[in-house]
């Protein structure tokens, strides 16, 4: 049975460009969403422009331009760079606009209905030169932890810590320069903390959606238990809802100068943009998607694609919001991780930030930044790390290598020898492509988002393309009197599997995939039906070339361009509106507690790191080990005059078969153990998700050219 999904991407805060770091999640989802679309499910994919806050009101009038018009060149110039990288939308909205106001009335009126609105005093920081309230991300001093100057008002960069804007030491307003005071204002709560939105968090939090998938990751739910509490607990405090003029935003019906905080309308622009989109479609049904009766009647999904920056939000207020005002709840959060470079997070700050921009603009193939994010990306919420040296390898090996290189050693021979009309295919050798279509293994970790291990079974599929190719050398058939037939066969065979390879990587490299299409001859690619072969007679056109290589020459200019951005500054200008409530300070303090720890954690010197010795190995034998439910014994050769014996936790993914001639790593400088099976004389590396249950076990593979006895460093 078709679904019918509803979409939607993180809102991109209207008061910057777009950079690398942002462009993760919106890859991420624009890959689910033309792979879902590819099995023919109807599916809504809408975004917006998040508009509205401090921020936004403070950068117009430095340029001396309206909120208003800020937004709208801004606006312009998201949507364009995400078109250049293929982030396809069917509507790229705005939360500044009539939709998204009457849905923020409505449910705010209906969360008032329901007694989950207070009103109550609170003491903030005030800027008297400004007159205007400071969010805490307007207000700097130095850090009352280390001492160190110029930190926010909710957290240290130098050390870590997290605190409220009135532990600041020698504050003032980031806005004036001013020495802020507290005053007293009216503002208006959430009640988060309600019996009734507790209970309600805590099932959904933990719970699956109707089709039994979990509407979070594992992670992302243990998270929530965090903030939550364990059972007959209640941690969670009031959400303050209000700011106070001057705000650039919505003025709370029936509280003069009293405006929405941008993190209650943000989501909201989900419904908005969605509502749009059906008043220019006019074949949408907006309440089968939005009202909680109607969605569950009709069988419709609603899937949001987040950063992990924003989980709190979108786990707690979002899905309370919706429930007590009689909207329906998401079916499914995707949290993806942040984008660091070289294990550092990107940040202006850090020195690592480079637009998307300037990426398109040194003529850098916006596709290999997909694939490569593509093959970084396991549907969890770890971070992807970019490694410019290890992009240009990956795209040169695979993409380049592997894929496109079996088109154009196999494509001229047919145009020139036999008019562009394939052959029958060997069906022996297709037999892979067959399997594997049948299996639907590549179809299930897209569908789960795991587009690492996707690609990994798509390379390997394009490895055994390669390997019929070299074994039948067409360029040497060529040349063979008698051989024509074989040649006929072998360039048709290789060709019908590169048709196979472009489907599997299409939703990835949706602009190469249509080249593909063309150069074939054949409708748009699906993953419908049964697998078969291209057929005998089928006319292709003339092979022009489908991609280049990266060149480091390119990378250069990239790092040129952004010179100015990867200079780390003295200090960043504040981005987000931070809320000023005593929960969100509680979830902001233990999020950078915990990046404090893990980051404490995962540093090692480069001394500690060469102690290691690395060396590609060749496994030359494999066994079952008689009585261990686990090992897999392996002798390894890593360039010595004997193999090495190995014993490896591995016999739940592998067949010991598969694995006798491959390439893979190991440690080579492991104290040997001794084993009831015999001697342990080293260590193989392997990859899996952090609890090593979900997420498969892979073996480390080095890239071609590697021999046994290379070391890793």
């Amino acid at each position: 049975m078709s679904r019918k999904i509803l979409v939607t991407n993180a809102l991109p805060y209207a008061n910057g460009d777009i950079h690398l770091g942002h462009l993760v999640g919106y890859i991420q989802c624009d890959i689910w969403v033309r792979y879902q679309r590819m099995r023919g499910n109807t599916v809504h994919y809408v975004c917006a422009d998040d508009t509205h806050g401090t921020p936004v009101m403070l950068r117009a009038e430095k340029e001396g331009v309206t909120p208003e018009a800020l937004i709208a060149r801004v606006h312009g110039e998201h949507l364009r760079d995400f078109t250049d990288f293929g982030v396809a939308f069917d509507h790229y909205h705005s939360t500044h606009t009539p939709e998204n106001r009457a849905y923020a009335e409505d449910i705010y009126g209906k969360l008032k209905t329901a007694a989950l609105i207070d009103t109550r005093s609170i003491e903030q920081f005030y800027d008297p030169v400004k007159e205007m309230f400071l969010p805490d991300r307007f207000i700097k001093g130095e850090c009352p932890k280390c001492g160190a100057a110029d930190q926010y008002g909710d957290n240290c960069e130098v050390c870590g810590a997290a605190y409220a804007p009135t532990e600041l030491k020698n504050p003032y307003s980031a806005v004036s320069g001013a020495k802020p005071v507290l005053r007293s204002s009216e503002h208006y709560f959430f009640r988060l903390s309600d019996d009734r939105a507790v209970a309600f968090l805590r099932e959904w939090t933990r719970g699956s959606n109707a089709s039994g998938v979990k509407r979070l990751q594992a992670e992302a739910a243990n998270k929530m238990n965090e903030w939550l509490g364990e059972d007959g607990e209640n941690k969670l405090s009031d959400w303050d809802i209000s700011r106070d003029a001057p705000y650039f935003g919505f003025e709370i019906p029936g509280a003069p100068g009293k405006y929405f905080y941008v993190w209650l309308d943000a989501p909201i622009g989900y419904l908005a943009s969605f509502n749009k989109l059906a008043q220019i479609r006019g074949d949408i049904v907006i309440e089968d998607f939005t009202d909680a009766a109607r969605a569950e009647a009709s069988a419709t999904e609603m899937v949001h694609f987040i950063g992990k920056d924003i989980l709190y939000f979108h786990a707690l207020f979002w899905p309370a919001m919706l429930k007590f005002a009689g909207y329906r709840t998401p079916s499914q959060l995707c949290v993806n991780g942040f984008l660091t470079v070289d294990g550092a997070k990107m940040s202006k700050s850090r020195g690592t930030f480079i637009t998307a921009r300037s990426y398109v603009e040194q003529k850098l193939n916006p596709e290999w930044l997909r694939y490569y994010f593509a093959g970084k990306s396991n549907g969890t919420m770890e971070d992807v790390d970019l490694n410019l040296d290890d992009m240009i390898a990956k795209v040169n090996s695979d993409l380049v290598g592997k894929f496109v290189n079996i088109a154009s050693r196999c494509a001229g021979f047919v145009t020139k020898r036999f008019e562009g009309r394939l052959a029958a295919t060997d069906a022996a050798a297709t037999a892979a492509f067959a399997a594997a279509w049948a299996s639907g293994s590549i179809a299930t970790c897209y569908e789960e988002r795991d587009y690492s291990r996707a690609l990994r079974e798509i390379m390997h599929l394009a490895d055994l393309a390669n390997q019929y190719v070299n074994e039948h050398k067409p360029w040497e058939l060529a040349k063979q009197e008698g051989q024509e037939t074989r040649l006929h066969e072998v360039c048709s065979t290789a060709l019908t599997m590169f048709r196979d390879l472009t489907r599997y990587l299409k939703p990835v490299l949706p602009a190469l995939a249509e080249k593909v299409e063309a150069f074939l001859a054949i409708a748009d690619l699906d993953w419908h039906g049964d697998w078969i072969a291209l057929p005998a007679g089928h006319t292709i056109t003339p092979y022009a070339h489908l991609m280049t290589r990266i060149e480091r020459k390119q990378i250069d200019a990239l790092l040129d361009a952004n010179r100015e951005s990867l200079a780390p500054a003295a200090s960043a200008a504040p981005k987000a509106d931070a809320d000023t409530s005593s929960q969100q300070r509680h979830a902001e303090k233990q999020q950078h507690a915990a990046a404090a720890t893990e980051a404490a954690a995962a540093h090692i010197s480069i001394d500690d790191f060469t102690k290691v010795d690395l060396r590609i190995a060749k496994i030359v034998d494999a066994s079952h080990v008689d009585g261990a439910d686990k090992l897999i014994r392996l002798q390894l050769d890593i360039g010595e005059d004997r193999p090495r014996q190995v014993f490896a936790g591995i016999k739940s993914a592998y067949d010991p078969a598969t694995l006798v001639g491959r390439l893979t790593v190991m440690v080579a400088n492991l104290a040997p153990r001794k084993m009831k099976f015999g001697m342990s004389e080293g260590m193989v590396l392997a990859a899996s998700d952090p609890d090593g249950k979900t997420g498969g076990l892979y073996i480390l593979a080095p890239d071609n050219g590697a021999t046994p006895g290379m070391r890793v460093k």
